[in-house]
This record gives C-alpha cells, sequence and structure tokens, in this order.
C-alpha cells in the first residue's frame, strides 16, 4: 500500500491545519465506502468530494450509497467554499482514525 499524502491547501490552513485519515465505513453493514481526509476539529457532516481518497463506489453519482445501496448521503454543492460535497445522514457512517 502507498503511503497517502495529506492535502495541504487553503481549507486545511482556515480549519486550523490539523488533519487525520478517517475509513468510513456504513452503519448498517459494516462495508468499507473509502478513506477521507477530515480537516480540523469537530463532528463529520459532509464529505468533500476532493478529499476522498481509495474510494470503493462510485462517487460521481447525485446520492452516495454503500456497495449494498443503503443510503449514506447526498451530493451538494457547499455554498460558503463553492465546492463539491456530501451531505451525510446522522448516523449513517462509522469513522475509524487509521494511520497514515
Amino acid at each position: 500500500m502507498a503511503k497517502i499524502i495529506f492535502k495541504k491547501d487553503k481549507y486545511k490552513k482556515v480549519r486550523g491545519g490539523y488533519s487525520r485519515l478517517l475509513q468510513i465505513s456504513c452503519q448498517k453493514c459494516s462495508k468499507q465506502i473509502c478513506k477521507y481526509q477530515k480537516d480540523g476539529p469537530g463532528n463529520l457532516r459532509r464529505m468533500y468530494i476532493d478529499r476522498i481518497l481509495e474510494n470503493k463506489v462510485p462517487i460521481i453519482d447525485k446520492n452516495l450509497n454503500c456497495s449494498e445501496g443503503h443510503l449514506i448521503g447526498i451530493k451538494i454543492i457547499y455554498e460558503k467554499e463553492n465546492r463539491p460535497a456530501f451531505r451525510l445522514f446522522v448516523d449513517s457512517v462509522i469513522k475509524k482514525i487509521i494511520k497514515a
């Protein structure tokens, strides 16, 4: 497995320069969805498309589903930053911090 390099850009700097790597899985069936670079503190309410790494499911659709078809989130444009993202439903994912 290749080492994952964190993205360093203005969005990371705005959120305090702190990042961690999360393994995202479906709450209902525990199937892995992707690895995600989470910048800054706080809850995971949305997943920015440019921060999704090693996705196991297609992210070009308007909805984010696991491989079993469970609905995880919907695609939006986050207006404050004009960035495409998936707005996650409450308790739809399991997050686990992993080493990069």
